[in-house]
């Protein structure tokens, strides 16, 4: 899907009629990746479709006096990083981020992923338009673990997890919601500017092309609201949770290293299924050293590090693996947000090894216009 079309394509379907945006649903919500059942795409029709009834203009709920004080703050504060957005990242100028809904729950969807037992490699499910990808959503908690339940079955490790938000490509205006809109101000930013990213660029079925993009330009826009926008109380609060979120990513990213390697030996599938529990072990056993001399006994991890499996691992290699390149790509283009997203949007026209090679490469050169 050539990402610069979902402004006039959503006008389109929205004159072919409502059975056209259902179809146009269920083959473009990137965030609930199915195998095409009648059921499975169901739900995630229904359940896409319920969140957005639910959704109210950003201006309502301010001008509402039933609204709690604490929401209307931070729906203001929302406005001011989605405004920043579009004016600063040069992000999409449209009508996502300005309504919000309560669900009424603690994620918009779970996610399921699953890797075999000696692999980070994700099992993918695969559809129209946006290909295949490594998770399958559902709106449902229940559902979400009857299938990693049935997948568990097939010998894979799985992992659901709660995910706060998602995007549709562009293709309906994504609300903001109550499963992050009373996050800290710097991980409320960070979440607007991911997701908007989503609506850049996009290369079908490269899971970790799009993450790891979406993923360079929250680092790069939170970069520049806690410089220019944000308090001293927030720049110090957001210091302290990226600082964990670095030793994490270095954490785990080490040990996702070692496994992949131990995966690819030529050593025998005992040996390599105790060395593997042996790294689990010694992961683990770091985090909580890290956990009390440098986090001051902070849990936010625990829960983590408690269910990490390789399905875990390869689910954080696709939102980090290829930032370094795109953060090249970006000064490559004079530090340019207009420019960078172009050269990211031929590279996501480009085959996958080309996209890999080209971003791989120390100073990064953009794939040619096609």
């Amino acid at each position: 899907m050539e990402p610069s079309r979902p402004a006039a394509a959503r006008r389109r379907w929205r004159r072919l009629g409502w059975a056209a945006v259902l179809v146009a649903a269920s083959a473009t919500l990137v965030g609930l990746a199915g195998c095409g059942s009648v059921g499975y795409l169901a739900q995630s029709v229904r359940g896409h479709f319920a969140l957005l009834h639910e959704a109210k203009p950003v201006p309502l709920w301010l001008d509402d006096a039933a609204t709690p004080q604490q929401l209307r703050e931070r729906l203001a504060l929302s406005q001011r990083i989605r405004d920043f957005a579009s004016r600063e990242l040069k992000l999409p100028d449209n009508g996502s981020y300005r309504r919000y809904a309560d669900l009424k729950r603690a994620a918009a969807v779970w996610n399921v992923v699953a890797a075999p037992p000696l692999s980070l490699q994700l099992k993918t499910w695969c559809f129209p338009v946006v290909g295949c990808v490594g998770y399958r959503g559902y709106f449902d908690r229940e559902a979400a673990l009857a299938e990693a339940k049935a997948l568990q079955a097939e010998g894979y490790e799985v992992m659901v997890y709660g995910v706060p938000a998602y995007s549709t490509l562009g293709w309906f205006d994504d609300p903001l919601l109550n499963t992050f809109i009373h996050y800290p101000e710097g991980e409320l930013a960070r979440m607007i500017f991911h997701e908007l990213a989503h609506q850049v660029a996009y290369a079908s079925g490269d899971t970790t092309f799009n993450e790891s993009f979406a993923t360079a330009v929250e680092r790069l826009g939170i970069e520049r609201w806690m410089a220019s926008q944000a308090s001293a109380e927030a720049r110090a609060e957001y210091a302290a949770y990226d600082a964990r979120r670095q030793d994490f990513r270095a954490l785990t990213m080490r040990y996702r290293d070692q496994l992949r390697a131990l995966y690819a030996s030529p050593l025998p599938e005992t040996d390599k299924r105790s060395r593997k529990a042996a790294l689990f072990a010694q992961m683990r056993a770091e985090h909580e050293r890290m956990k009390a001399e440098r986090w001051g006994g902070h849990s936010g991890y625990d829960g983590w590090f408690e269910r990490a499996n390789n399905a875990a691992l390869g689910v954080l290699g696709a939102y980090n693996e290829l930032v370094p390149g795109f953060e090249r790509l970006f000064v490559a283009e004079g530090r340019d947000f207009e420019r960078f997203y172009a050269a990211v949007r031929r590279l996501a026209q480009a085959p996958q090894d080309e996209r890999r090679a080209a971003l791989a490469m120390p100073s990064v050169a953009a794939a040619p216009a096609r």
